[in-house]
């Protein structure tokens, strides 16, 4: 074989190589890209658009459904409940006094919710209606928006609100 056919045949392998390579990266960075749907309580499905978390209203009962989401430097949860009057109800899962001792959180029980710090009982139908004191952190209108189907919470406030999460230890 002559050494112009060797050099041809080397520049078609490095440009098969290289497409190849270019194929594959670009393929990985649209599935990193991507939104995600993932699973909260086992159950209720959510999916992470960006930096927002978005839910089905339909999928929301009265068992609080308790969403992980992560920001750059915590791990944080959102409490979504439906509420006697048929309203969907959302929290960030950490007390507005106890956050800071790690265990503020809140556990369901009944139709009740219990800081796991100081045992405050907060009834599901003050979510959102209560703020401050020994409450969960309310996600309020202007933090999240709502259509028929779906409820999706800024991903804005919730990096805003990450300072909340910076001790827990659920």
């Amino acid at each position: 074989m002559s050494k112009s056919k060797k050099i041809l045949i080397m520049a078609i392998a490095c440009v098969l190589l290289i497409a190849g390579y270019v194929g594959l990266s670009a393929a990985n960075k649209a599935a990193d890209s991507e939104d995600k749907t993932n699973t909260a309580n086992g159950n209720t499905t959510f999916e992470i658009v960006g930096k927002d978390i978005k839910f089905t209203k339909a999928d929301i009962t009265e068992k609080a459904s308790f969403f992980p989401y992560e920001d750059a430097s915590n791990y944080m949860e959102i409490i979504a409940i439906k509420a006697s009057d048929g309203s969907i109800r959302t929290a960030l899962n950490t007390c507005q006094v106890c956050y800071d001792s790690g265990r503020g959180y809140y556990e369901q029980v009944g139709e009740t919710l219990v800081c796991q710090n100081c045992g405050n009982i907060f009834g599901v139908d003050d979510i959102e209606i209560i703020k401050g004191g020994c409450n969960p952190i309310p996600i309020l209108e202007t933090d999240k928006s709502e259509d028929d189907l779906y409820v999706t919470i800024k991903g804005s406030f919730l990096e805003a609100s990450s300072i909340y999460f910076e001790t827990w230890k659920k």
